[in-house]
C-alpha cells in the first residue's frame, strides 16, 4: 500500500513540475552488505554484519536508556574479536544472536539464514512450560512419545546430563531475547529449551508424579512436521460453556481469519450470557485484527496505545542539542456500527499473550468494559526494522514505545491482570484448566 501512496506522490508532483527539486531516496539496504550464503563467509563480510547490525542498533533502537547502560559501543568492541574467531556462519550467527539478546527486548533479536534453520530450530514434539519453579510437559503431538510413556504432566528434570536450569543457563538463556523477566522464563524453559539441529535428539530425564524418573531421547523435527502433527492451534475457537457462557480463544492475529470468524459467529456469541475471550496463546500479528473484534464490544469508541519514536536530526547534534522524541497521540477506534455485545466480558491473558495480542490487551483494560484474568504478559510490541545481514540473515531492531493510551507501561511489565490466576502443576496434572476457571469464579460472583 505504501508504495501506491509513494506512486501517487511521484505523478503529482511530476504534473506540477516539481519532481526536479526532490532529493533522491537514500538507498538503506544495498547487495553489498546482503551476500549469499556460504557455509563460511568471509571474515570482512562478518564484520561488516557486526558492524551494521551496532550502527542500526545505535541509531533506530527506541530505549536509549538501554543502550547507555550497556555501553553499545563497548560492547560491539568486545564482540570483533569474538566474530573474527568463528569458523562458520552458523558460528557467526550465535555470536550475533547473543549480542542482540543483550539489549533485552522482544522484539530485536537476529534470524539467521534459512538454510541454517534446519541446524538450530529444529523442534521437539512436545510442549514445555516454567509452572511453579519446575519445568513441566504441558503438551505431546507426537504418540510415539506417548507410547513411551511422556504425557503431559511430567517434569523435566535434566536435558543431555545437566540438572534442567543448569542446562537453560548455559544453553539456552545467552540467546533469548526477551522484555520481561515472565517473557524470558517462557522462551527460556518452554520455546527454546530443546531446539538443536532437525534429525537430532535431546536426552531427557522426565519425572511423574509418584516421583520415579525416568530416561527417553525427544526427537527433534522441523516445524512444519510439528505443525502438521496439531501444534498450531486454529486462529478462532469457540464453545459454548455450562450458564451459556461464551468461550471464544483468539490463537492469532496473523491474518484477518480470527476476526472474520468473530463476525461469522458473532450471532451465536450475541445469544450468550458473558463472554470469556482467551488470548493466552495468542503472538500477535496485525493489531487491527484485534480492534475489530473490540469494536463490537461496546456502543463507544476506544482508544488505542499512544507510541514514541526516536527522532534523530543530525544538525541538532552537530549543534549539540539535546535529541527530541517523536510522539503521536492514541488512535480511536469507532464501533461496529452493526454489532454490539452488551453482556459481561472477560479476557484471559498468559506471558504467551504477546505484540499485537498485548495491544488487544490494553486497549480492552483501557475500554473498562470488562477485566483481564490471568498472568501478565509477556511486554513486548512495537515497530520492528527488518534490515539485511551477510550470509542472507536478517535481524529486526524494535523502533517504537507502545504505552497505554494514558502514558501508563506496558511494554517491558506487561499488561496486568486485574484477578491474578495462573496453572499449578497439580492442576496440570488433573487436566484443569485454572486460569478460566478463576475466570468463570468472577462471573458467577457478579
Amino acid at each position: 500500500m505504501a508504495t501506491s501512496h509513494v506512486a501517487a506522490l511521484v505523478l503529482a508532483l511530476a504534473a506540477t513540475g516539481a519532481v526536479a527539486q526532490q532529493q533522491p531516496a537514500m538507498q538503506w539496504e544495498t547487495a553489498a552488505l546482503a551476500g549469499a550464503y556460504k557455509d563460511n563467509i568471509s571474515e570482512d563480510e562478518k564484520v561488516a554484519g557486526l558492524s551494521k547490525l551496532w550502527s542500526e542498533v545505535k541509531y533506530n533502537f527506541f530505549d536509549t536508556a538501554a543502550l547507555e547502560k550497556l555501553d553499545w559501543d563497548k560492547l560491539y568492541l568486545e564482540t570483533l574479536p569474538r566474530v573474527r574467531a568463528t569458523r562458520s556462519t552458523e558460528d557467526y550467527y550465535r555470536v550475533l544472536i547473543e549480542l542482540a539478546a543483550k539489549l533485552k527486548d522482544g522484539h530485536t533479536n537476529v534470524y539467521p539464514p534459512q538454510a541454517l534453520h534446519a541446524r538450530m530450530f529444529g523442534v521437539p514434539m512436545l510442549n514445555t512450560l516454567p509452572i511453579e519453579g519446575r519445568v513441566i510437559v504441558t503438551e505431546v503431538y507426537d504418540p510415539d512419545l506417548r507410547a513411551k510413556g511422556i504425557m503431559p504432566g511430567l517434569e523435566v528434570v535434566s536435558v543431555d546430563g545437566a540438572e534442567v536450569k543448569a542446562y537453560a543457563a548455559r544453553e539456552v538463556a545467552p540467546y533469548v531475547s526477551a522484555s520481561t523477566p515472565q517473557d524470558e522464563a517462557l522462551r527460556t524453559f518452554g520455546y527454546q529449551l530443546l531446539l538443536g539441529a532437525e534429525g537430532t535428539a535431546a536426552r531427557v530425564v522426565f519425572r511423574d508424579a509418584a516421583g520415579r524418573q525416568f530416561e527417553q531421547q525427544v526427537p527433534r523435527v522441523s516445524y512444519a512436521a510439528r505443525k502438521a502433527a496439531g501444534a498450531a492451534p486454529p486462529s478462532f475457537e469457540f464453545s459454548m460453556l455450562p450458564g451459556d457462557v461464551a468461550y471464544v480463544a483468539l490463537n492469532s492475529f496473523e491474518d484477518q481469519s480470527a476476526a472474520d470468524a468473530w463476525m461469522a459467529a458473532f450471532d451465536e456469541i450475541a445469544k450468550s450470557s458473558a463472554l470469556v475471550i482467551d488470548v493466552r496463546r495468542n503472538g500477535g500479528g496485525d493489531s487491527g485484527v484485534g480492534y475489530k473484534i473490540l469494536a463490537t464490544l461496546d456502543n463507544k469508541a476506544f482508544m488505542t496505545s499512544r507510541w514514541t519514536t526516536r527522532d534523530y536530526k543530525p544538525s541538532w547534534r552537530a549543534w549539540g542539542k539535546e535529541m527530541p522524541m517523536y510522539s503521536e497521540a492514541p488512535g480511536v477506534v469507532q464501533p461496529d456500527p452493526k454489532r454490539h455485545y452488551a453482556r459481561p466480558v472477560l479476557v484471559l491473558t498468559s506471558a504467551a499473550t504477546f505484540s499485537a495480542a498485548e495491544d488487544f490487551a490494553a486497549a480492552f483494560d483501557g475500554m473498562q468494559r470488562g477485566a483481564i484474568v490471568g498472568e501478565p504478559t509477556g511486554g513486548s510490541t512495537g515497530q520492528p526494522l527488518f534490515i539485511k545481514l551477510p550470509g542472507g540473515g536478517q535481524a529486526r531492531i524494535c523502533t517504537k514505545l507502545d504505552t497505554y493510551a494514558d502514558g501508563r507501561a506496558f511494554v517491558g511489565v506487561g499488561v496486568q491482570p486485574q484477578y491474578a490466576a495462573k496453572p499449578t502443576v497439580e492442576g496440570m496434572r488433573a487436566g484443569r484448566d485454572e486460569v478460566l476457571e478463576a475466570a468463570l469464579a468472577q462471573l458467577q460472583a457478579k
